[in-house]
């Protein structure tokens, strides 16, 4: 069963036990063709983005270009001679990355976060590009014809590559190329910063008319996370069109080819705390504002596919745009505009608005101690949990005392209901004077419970996709965005709840069926149901239940003692009603006649 299933299924449960508690007592997208491999492609063969004119914003120039100067029926006519440059690998590091580029295409073949473990291998860094495979793979379309960069052997300045310091300046890696003895150029300039997983790239293209550059982003990201099924669920593309707003798609859902068309303010690739994407550049003019549009291939499997940006040059041959490959962490997501943290956003769509500030102010808070106290995430989330019932005991100690009242208006509830059965309108009129002359709400005791849910749900997305609680270890937990190996926690998790609801239930002045099943029943359940949630949940939940108890048993002595109340009362009540009333005298009654017959009969 899907996570987020699992979790509506057991926020449902706890709306049955609190509410049921209270109530006991009152068009299709077109199909691409093939993609053409080379110049040579038969005329009138249709190009991949023939489809893909945004407007104004993408002016297309529908004849083929001609500008190269030579034939255009081979590959190698604008490649020139085979084997021309050495083939090579080359190294860009710095303190937050690793790359590592092929100069046949510029193509990155590896991208290593060094400052996050792989939690698949025992001793590798994260990883951004799966084995075996390539991003950043470059074509060009000039009208109906398409030039593979990847059989263009670059040269390379510095040829051995970068290697950046922490606090030091950005620098550039360039990849050039020139058709011998022809017009054709092509420069890829890489600009890298020690401190920013942000690359900032630069491209210029001489002796062609204004093509189109598709910028492959790969086959999707590598598999970095121990639970692999639940890492999948999170692989997809995603990406923010201008006029309809950030979608997503996981990769299990691509089993055909989509062609999406633009402008597009950014596209990428997501897992579940990593990122690889493409925005487009800073300027001001309209083909570094926006992508032209997607074009996303299916491959074989449900973990991968393979999406193409597109990106016209300007008059002047350049284009400038920027890549970023990192971890998602919100405020530099944030910092690169256009709603990019919305990415992997929190939650579903219809609740976004709600959870987004209560999530902030939950990270927020939670980072806070973090740092402030100095102790590790598992002792911030007890922390927390306890936190949150002291903030709400107040409210809890209401809605409880709001239940004795419930409780002891009962007997004239069902009063009401018994006398007016036949008369539904006097029935509510009588109820509602009762409503007002007791203080009794048949929902007043279960309103403020409700307040924790907005927290737990949040922290169920926190515990999704935020970066910062990723591989933290507690106690025998490896990892408190994972579920518990050994399963304790959902068990004290599940005991803690039976004790809540047992002491309660015991508190009862009258034994009720219906509460005691439940009392059995849901705990085991819930317990069951947060067995694959992460470990962190379920360490705030139990924490936060075991924090209640105090409150619950004061609360129950208060019930006890009014349920002995109520039954002094009603006996006090129903023994002045069984005991004999002496009737008093009748003025000129028998009584009186025999008295004052007895006087005369004396006087006689």
């Amino acid at each position: 069963m899907n996570t987020e299933v699992r979790f509506i299924a057991a926020i449902g449960l706890m709306v049955l036990v609190l509410v049921g508690t209270n109530l006991l007592f009152p068009p299709a997208e077109p199909e691409l063709p093939a993609a053409a491999d080379s110049i040579g492609a038969p005329a009138g063969t249709p190009s991949a983005f023939d489809d893909v004119n945004s407007g104004d914003v993408l002016p297309v120039d529908p004849t083929p270009a001609a500008a190269v100067g030579q034939p255009q029926d081979s590959a190698a006519a604008i490649a020139g001679p085979a084997g021309a440059a050495p083939r090579q690998e080359v190294t860009v590091e710095g303190p937050l990355f690793r790359h590592v580029f092929d100069n046949y295409g510029a193509a990155l073949i590896s991208a290593e976060l060094p400052t996050y473990a792989s939690l698949r291998s025992a001793n590798g860094d994260v990883q951004l590009v799966p084995a075996g495979t390539t991003a950043l793979g470059k074509r060009l379309v000039v009208g109906k014809d398409t030039l593979d960069l990847s059989r263009i052997g670059f040269e390379v300045i510095p040829e051995g590559g970068l290697q950046l310091t922490e606090g030091g300046e950005p620098q550039t890696l360039t990849f050039r190329y020139q058709t011998p003895g022809g017009p054709f150029g092509i420069e890829l300039d890489y600009t890298f910063a020690p401190d920013d997983y942000t690359i900032h790239v630069r491209t210029r293209i001489t002796g062609l008319d204004r093509p189109y550059l598709l910028t492959s982003l790969g086959d999707g990201i590598e598999f970095n996370e121990a639970d692999s099924t639940q890492e999948a669920r999170a692989m997809a593309f995603v990406y923010n069109h201008l006029n309809e707003g950030v979608e997503s798609t996981p990769f299990a859902k691509v089993d055909e080819a989509e062609l999406v068309q633009g402008p597009i303010l950014w596209a990428g690739y997501r897992s579940r705390y990593f990122l690889t994407a493409i925005l487009p550049g800073t300027s001001a003019e309209d083909e570094d504002a926006y992508l032209g549009g997607l074009l996303v291939h299916t491959l074989d499997g449900d973990t991968r596919a393979r999406v193409e940006a597109s990106q016209t040059l300007g008059p002047s041959g350049e284009l400038n745009y920027r890549l970023y490959l990192g971890p998602q962490v919100h405020a530099q997501l944030q910092a690169l505009g256009n709603d990019f943290e919305e990415v992997n956003p929190y939650g579903w769509r219809w609740l976004r608005p709600v959870l987004r500030p209560i999530v902030s102010g939950i990270l927020w808070l939670l980072t806070f101690l973090h740092e402030t106290l100095s102790i590790g995430y598992g002792w911030v989330l007890i922390t927390f949990g306890v936190m949150m019932r002291l903030l709400l005991w107040p409210l809890n100690q209401k809605a409880m005392r709001s239940q004795i009242k419930n409780m002891a208006a009962q007997p004239f509830v069902k009063e009401i209901q018994t006398k007016y059965k036949d008369n539904p309108e006097k029935m509510q009129k009588e109820m509602m004077k009762l409503y007002k002359e007791h203080g009794f709400n048949p929902l007043g005791g279960c309103l403020p419970l409700l307040l924790p849910w907005p927290v737990l749900i949040a922290l169920f997305f926190v515990f999704q996709n935020t970066i910062e609680l990723r591989g933290v270890e507690f106690l025998w937990l490896p990892d408190l965005a994972a579920k518990d190996p050994l399963f304790i926690l959902p068990v004290i998790l599940a005991v803690s709840m039976f004790a809540l609801q047992y002491i309660s239930f015991r508190s009862m002045p009258e034994g009720n069926p219906q509460m005691k099943t439940m009392m059995w029943v849901m705990p085991p359940v819930m317990g069951f149901i947060f067995l694959q949630f992460p470990s962190g949940l379920n360490l705030y939940y139990a924490t936060s239940n075991i924090a209640t108890l105090p409150q619950q048993l004061m609360i129950a002595n208060e019930r006890r003692n009014a349920g002995k109340a109520g039954k002094a009362s009603k006996a006090s009540k129903a023994s002045k009603a069984s005991k004999p009333v002496k009737p008093k005298p009748e003025v000129g009654g028998p009584t009186s006649s025999a008295k004052s017959s007895g006087k005369n009969g004396k006087r006689k």
